[in-house]
């Protein structure tokens, strides 16, 4: 099991915590920055991204450890100045992937997901992508290399510096004195997902500001400009598949329209949200121009309905911790199999979220596929049996039945209020 999946079984319990500890403060002070679809389908988001990474469905174009073999001129000694290199070239290398995420069209599809929330709040900061199966960081890597920095060093620091991204994902916490001058904080990633056009496309350092202050990118958070938070084309769905996709799905759809050769060939490689004209003028989408306008996406439910996407992401986290404690004792084939059953459940019960009736067709495919991957395994779900199959046979039935019994009840619902 790798460093990363190891950090996991440690990290997403605290996370959890302080995801529990910002709801419990803010509903103190009387503050609002949770609701619960929303919570849930950053929580579902992020199960994805982590399941897709052990499912490693990705493809490395230059390794570092390559670089390290064949460029290195200098071995870096000690061992605690290589550390400090290394926590260096990896947030500067942070910084210009993440400004490349924004700034061309085809990149902003693998970063869409994490900006889609319109809310801020720690459990957006899971919104993570699945989308993102091209990897060439290490080209930003090459003075690391250079200097010898070992490719140990960066297994263990890269899920580091990404956990410490989590923290400042919060409006509790306000402005931090001179730490403002040095570290990304609170108030500074505020203005990153803001889409008031004083801060759009400003601070993007994952740990240091400098970077920003050096290249430019830089932007305070103005006291009498509060941050409005999302994407200018909302993706109104609460669905995180989808919403990995969408933005790539409207790129192919632009590029078959576009008249023009040249447009369907350098829409990919275009500033974020560039359109061929002919195409922005047959097919306009609707954008936000205005950011104290927006009408946050909303779908209204039950508590008893809640409360079962609750359940059901519970049952999806737990298939999620299974999955990685077997990864290594199955064959591929069934491991690409579990991966692809946890995508599809968090699929259905998503998609039920945003009331759509092909959730229920989701949810058969869900209990088809429990019950082929039972019979390849001679009723063993890898590796639990007995009671747990007993568990899972009535869980589909369950979840197939309130499924359809909570759409239908939703639209009797919206039949009588209208």
């Amino acid at each position: 099991m790798s460093f990363f999946i190891q950090s996991l079984f440690f990290a997403i319990p605290i996370f959890s915590l302080m995801i529990i500890a910002e709801w419990i403060v803010a509903r103190k002070n009387g503050v609002i920055i949770n609701r619960p679809t929303d919570i849930i389908s950053s929580l579902s988001s992020g199960i994805s991204n982590i399941t897709k990474s052990g499912m490693k469905l990705s493809i490395v174009l230059i390794s570092y450890g390559w670089l390290v073999d064949n460029l290195t001129i200098y071995k870096l000694e000690p061992q605690w100045l290589a550390i400090g290199v290394a926590f260096l070239v990896q947030d500067f290398t942070g910084y210009w992937m993440h400004r490349l995420s924004h700034r061309v069209n085809i990149f902003w599809n693998r970063h869409i997901i994490h900006h889609s929330s319109e809310e801020f709040n720690l459990s957006c900061a899971l919104r993570q992508s699945i989308s993102e199966t091209i990897h060439f960081s290490a080209l930003l890597m090459i003075p690391a290399a250079l200097l010898g920095v070992s490719p140990k060093i960066f297994v263990v620091l890269a899920p580091i510096h990404l956990f410490m991204q989590f923290w400042y994902h919060t409006k509790l916490i306000n402005k931090m004195g001179w730490l403002e001058k040095i570290i990304v904080t609170p108030s500074h990633h505020r203005v990153h997902h803001a889409i008031n056009p004083e801060y759009i496309d400003k601070n993007y350092g994952q740990i240091l500001i400098i970077w920003d202050k050096i290249f430019g990118s830089f932007q305070i958070e103005l006291n009498n400009i509060k941050p409005v938070y999302g994407i200018l084309r909302p993706v109104k769905t609460w669905n995180p598949i989808i919403i990995n996709f969408k933005y790539l799905w409207q790129l192919i759809q632009d590029a078959y329209h576009a008249e023009k050769i040249l447009d369907k060939l350098r829409i990919w490689f275009m500033p974020t949200g560039w359109r061929p004209k002919d195409v922005k003028k047959k097919y306009p989408l609707y954008t936000i121009y205005n950011p104290i306008e927006q009408s946050k996406y909303q779908t209204n439910h039950s508590t008893n309905f809640i409360a079962w996407s609750f359940l059901q992401l519970f049952i999806g986290t737990f298939f999620m911790f299974h999955f990685f404690g077997v990864l290594h004792h199955q064959k591929l084939v069934l491991n690409y199999s579990y991966g692809l059953f946890i995508m599809i459940h968090i699929f259905s019960f998503t998609s039920a979220m945003d009331q759509k009736k092909y959730s229920i067709t989701v949810e058969i495919f869900k209990t088809v596929i429990i019950f082929f991957l039972l019979y390849l395994q001679n009723f063993s779900w890898y590796g639990l049996n007995g009671i747990y199959i007993y568990f899972l046979i009535i869980y589909s039935a369950l979840s197939c039945y309130l499924t359809n019994y909570f759409y239908k009840n939703n639209i009797r619902l919206i039949q009588i209020s209208s």
